[in-house]
């Protein structure tokens, strides 16, 4: 008893189908692969672009020995305390 669905010409042709949906889906992978590596290279350029941007930025910063700056990072000198007055320090 031969059933048709499993003759050497069906099971070769299920083969083949399988084998055409497995390169499309391969292709598909291809495609998508390609693309994140585009992606990749875009958003490395960027980086490299912000951070040359940022470092012209820094370029353009006084120096640390430039008294015309405030440093207001520093820790040596105290906070001054406010005691009965009512004026609030300005930020700007």
């Amino acid at each position: 008893m031969s059933d048709a669905s499993h003759s050497p010409e069906s099971s070769l042709s299920d083969l083949n189908q399988a084998i055409a949906r497995l390169k499309d889906k391969l292709t598909l992978a291809t495609k998508a692969m390609e693309e994140v590596r585009q992606d990749r290279a875009r958003l490395e350029t960027k980086i490299a672009d912000a951070q040359n941007r940022i470092q012209h930025i820094l370029s353009r910063l006084p120096e640390q020995t430039d008294t015309r700056q405030l440093n207001l990072l520093a820790t040596d000198e105290p906070n001054p305390t406010i005691s009965g007055d009512d004026h609030e320090p300005t930020t700007h």
